[in-house]
């Protein structure tokens, strides 16, 4: 096959596939799928759209990447009945493109963080108490371990978010804050400062399972600015211009 024949090729298949992805949205939209309810097989989906079968999985892939879909190998294709999941891939993508500074995504944490920590101090049940205890003993129980830190500590920056009870926000945060974690995991460093950070973490705990949200606000305010001001010990300078956010040197503690 000739490269413009190639060209051609993919062309085509990329639209046929965008016809899968907007017939599910589509159907999803006009509430003729629900939450949670199972597609028809993908031979009745070719047959409805007059497609073959591989684009047909092609597109449900695709909006099974994109948090619309579950793929259940065995069971089916279902619409996603889980929390909202936005493209943090996306997110991350741009970021980098745009150049987005460390000072912005800082000051994004602590808007959209100490709010829903507050919040959280309102409305958590008593499962998101003690999933936030299960997070926080694994922080303390892992300070050895930076690597096995970092996944209980974004565990329990999650959890706040979702005991928040607004399913956008507690996306949105998760989206934010999983740059700084997914950046920071390929230069984390051995840190003698652990112990200090489960400390920030605990009172942050403590005023959720108190249901005193200024306390729970404040709490998170003050550990994200710690951390900001960590950053710019770490690399010697301070973020006063728009810069791309990188992996290349320490990366913020959070």
């Amino acid at each position: 096959m000739s490269s413009r024949s190639a060209v051609v090729a993919t062309h085509r298949l990329g639209t046929a596939t965008r016809r899968v992805t907007d017939h599910i949205r589509d159907r999803i939209q006009r509430g003729e799928l629900d939450r949670g309810e199972r597609l028809p097989p993908e031979r009745e989906l070719a047959r409805q759209l007059g497609l073959s079968r591989t684009t047909i999985r092609a597109g449900l892939q695709a909006l099974a990447t994109q948090g619309v879909l579950a793929i259940r190998h065995g069971a089916g294709t279902f619409v996603a009945d889980g929390p909202l999941v936005l493209d943090s891939e996306q997110f991350h993508f741009l970021s980098a493109l745009h150049g987005l500074s460390r000072r912005e995504m800082f000051e994004a944490r602590r808007a959209l963080e100490s709010w829903v920590a507050g919040m959280a101090a309102e409305r958590a049940t008593s499962d998101d108490i003690a999933a936030l205890g299960a997070a926080l003993n694994g922080m303390s129980a892992s300070v050895g371990n930076p690597r096995r830190f970092l996944d209980y500590d974004l565990l329990f920056h999650k959890t706040v978010a979702q005991a928040s009870g607004n399913a956008i926000l507690a996306s949105i945060v998760e989206m934010v804050s999983r740059r700084f974690f997914e950046a920071r995991r390929s230069t984390l460093p051995a840190d003698r400062s652990l112990p200090m950070l489960v400390d920030k973490h605990r009172r942050i705990y403590q005023a959720i399972r108190d249901r005193n949200s200024h306390i729970a606000q404040r709490a998170m305010l003050d550990h994200l600015r710690d951390a900001e001001r960590q950053v710019e010990h770490e690399v010697g300078e301070s973020d006063t211009t728009p810069r791309q956010f990188s992996a290349r040197r320490r990366e913020p503690r959070v």
